[in-house]
């Protein structure tokens, strides 16, 4: 079986230890690649392969980061009933 979990931290994308790999197929869209990662000063391996398809999923990731999700604050059973009773939760909608 596979552990998910390592203990390793893995190097930020983007950086030195672990630059972004991209595929492209002509020269002028390596130059506006390029264009982006020396805005942002991201490091990067850039290939030209113009008989593969184009990769720039690692770009694409660092322009559009995940965002992080909050989670909502559970309502416990003795704090009041966010339905505006009054009643305690546990009494009211907690059944």
């Amino acid at each position: 079986m596979d552990k998910i979990y390592n203990g390793k931290k893995t190097a930020k994308l983007g950086t030195k230890k672990r630059p972004a790999v991209v595929n492209v197929q002509t020269e002028k869209r390596m130059k506006e690649v390029v264009l982006k990662f020396e805005e942002n000063d991201w490091k990067y391996t850039i290939e030209l392969e113009p008989d593969k398809p184009e990769d720039i999923a690692d770009l694409e990731i660092l322009l559009n980061p995940p965002i992080t999700k909050i989670a909502e604050k559970k309502v416990r059973r003795n704090e009041p009933c966010p339905c505006g009773s009054g009643k305690k939760y546990k009494k009211c909608c907690g059944k």
